[in-house]
């Protein structure tokens, strides 16, 4: 309906314009009318005539220029955007944009392609700067009949990155004067998280047929040759039951892990105060302390040190990381853990005095089954997920760790809010 009256209140002011462009003509034939009419000829002489002046009018009428400068439909009413040029749009794309002609010289590059890609220059030749065989079929197959089509790219420097890179006809003019766009969309980040999707479910399926098979193993044992070996049998059973807590761990560590990452678009709006976290879990893990003869020294900052957060969550970081330090730095026989204000920061760190982290394996700690050492994670029944976990949870919190160590003097683990 709203357009209905627009386009009626549009040609309603087109009409009025017409009316005035044509005022001399009309009072032209006005004033014949009235002569006609004034004169006391016969009837049919007064029509004749005025019959010759509407025919008039109406031809005048037709033969003068329109005015199509001041049309409200034109630039009155239209969005900005109209008024824009193709290399205005083209030069805020994020996405690289490369014009071409059907000899294949640059005519023009974005903003984004020359950041992404060895500079451009303007008449230069395409193909001599994407050199992938992918690269070069696609743009002579598009500049042989025409027809858009697309690619996977793979650009291996500065760094590695996917691209799915698009060739069109611009224009179907044809001859010399054609003209072909070459896009490309950034796939990176979904092939790193369908790599990592990839080996997650391969680990995942290791970890868990390793037990599987050793159980099935001492079963068959149990149920042959075994079978009527009471200390055989004994010893097995408690093999299988280790194993079987294994398994148990696992699934328990990547149920908490999946729980937690369908919560990650969750922000987090309770008030926690750190220093009963961390006093909590130090009292919580002072049995296995003791046990493994680890003392704790508590620098806890006094007074509240409230962030936003999920009690359970954070209690679970801090949980992993001083349960880590004392398995896994039980050789120092002290750890550390410290809260305390940094300007407007909050930092919780864990600090054992272990035998450290080689530096090459401090970047991939916090991958999914990842561990310095196999054989020392599986005796103190790691999963490889604590990191994991801890990772998304701080994720989740808007807060980053930080990991130092020197090999041979002790790690720490320092919570950033």
């Amino acid at each position: 309906m709203r357009i209905w009256r627009l386009e009626s209140r549009t040609l309603w002011r087109r009409a009025v314009e017409r009316l005035i462009q044509a005022r001399f003509v009309l009072g032209v034939a006005a004033f014949i009318t009235a002569l006609v009419l004034s004169s006391g000829a016969s009837w049919w002489l007064s029509f004749g005539i005025l019959m010759l002046v509407f025919l008039a009018v109406v031809m005048l009428s037709a033969a003068l220029p329109r005015n199509t400068a001041r049309h409200p439909d034109t630039n009155i009413n239209d969005p900005a955007i109209f008024s824009l040029s193709g290399q205005q749009l083209a030069t805020q794309l994020p996405d690289p944009l490369i014009i071409f002609d059907h000899e294949g010289t640059i005519l023009y590059v974005n903003p984004a392609a020359n950041g992404a890609f060895p500079p451009l220059a303007r008449g230069g030749a395409l193909l001599m700067h994407f050199r992938a065989p992918e690269m070069q079929t696609l743009v002579q197959s598009v500049v042989a009949d025409a027809m858009a089509r697309s690619v996977d790219y793979f650009e291996r420097v500065p760094v590695e990155r996917w691209y799915r890179a698009t060739v069109l006809l611009l224009d179907q003019a044809g001859g010399a004067d054609r003209q072909y766009l070459l896009s490309f969309r950034d796939q990176t980040e979904a092939h790193r998280l369908e790599r990592m999707r990839s080996d997650f479910i391969a680990n995942a399926s290791h970890e868990l047929r390793t037990p599987l098979a050793s159980l099935s193993g001492f079963i068959e044992t149990l149920r042959g040759p075994a079978r009527n070996d009471e200390a055989a049998r004994d010893n097995f059973l408690q093999i299988m039951q280790k194993q079987a807590e294994r398994m148990a761990r696992l699934i328990d560590d990547l149920l908490s892990l999946s729980r937690i990452e369908m919560k990650a678009h969750i922000a987090v709006k309770d008030q926690v105060d750190l220093a009963v976290v961390l006093n909590h879990v130090a009292d919580s893990l002072s049995p296995l302390a003791a046990e493994l003869g680890v003392e704790f020294e508590r620098n806890i900052d006094a007074g509240p040190i409230n962030v936003l957060g999920d009690r359970d969550e954070l209690t679970q970081v801090f949980q992993n990381l001083l349960e880590n330090a004392c398995k896994y730095g039980q050789s120092g026989k002290k750890i550390i853990i410290e809260l305390k204000r940094d300007g407007g920061s909050i930092k919780a760190t864990i600090q054992d005095f272990g035998p450290g982290i080689p530096d090459e394996h401090i970047p991939r700690l916090t991958e999914r089954f990842y561990r310095v050492s196999l054989e020392t994670s599986r005796a103190q029944k790691g999963t490889g997920l604590g990191l994991a976990i801890v990772k998304h949870i701080l994720t989740r919190h808007r807060a980053r760790l930080i990991v130092r160590s020197k090999v041979g003097e002790g790690s720490s683990f320092t919570v950033v809010f």
